[in-house]
């Protein structure tokens, strides 16, 4: 039992769900700042469960520093730095990319500590990249990467200030 609630396989269900709102979120986030729209409550709903996300994350049971550790602190390193730009720097000049980027830079973290996850438990995934080296998992990660890269150039390049 984790805390004495519940056990490891619902603390990770639960874990997934926040990780999966979070993804949701951020991409409807994005999809908000390119169509010229206020953010509405998706800015908070993506910060508040990313950051769930970290620190769910931190509680499970390890021995050693593991990837998900590092990527979960880079991620917190980079939603502060998109924090700054929103609430002190009020998106003003350069801060809007910044603040795009770092959100972009969370989605992506989320995004590719779930697809790790997946290959490594989903069984269908996991006997066509059992050591995550094979075709299949990079090409995911990589069609991954360069969709949220579009989409955060895109979504850059089109923001205006939209609180």
């Amino acid at each position: 039992m984790i805390f004495g609630l519940m056990s490891l396989k619902t603390y990770t269900v639960v874990h997934v769900l926040i990780s999966l709102v979070a993804i949701i979120a951020g991409l409807a986030l994005l999809r908000r700042i390119i169509d010229h729209r206020p953010f509405g409550g998706w800015n908070r709903v993506f910060m508040v469960t990313i950051v769930a996300t970290c620190l769910t994350g931190f509680l499970f049971p390890f021995h050693h520093m593991t990837p998900g550790i590092v990527l979960g602190i880079l991620t917190l390193l980079v939603l502060a730095l998109a924090v700054y730009a929103l609430e002190v720097k009020l998106l003003m000049g350069r801060w809007a990319a910044v603040y795009v980027y770092s959100v972009v830079a969370a989605l992506y973290f989320d995004f590719f500590v779930a697809i790790v996850q997946s290959f490594q438990k989903i069984p269908y995934l996991r006997v066509r990249a059992p050591t995550q080296t094979e075709p299949p998992f990079l090409i995911t990660q990589l069609v991954i990467l360069v969709v949220l890269v579009l989409v955060g150039f895109f979504a850059q390049r089109r923001f205006r200030r939209t609180l």
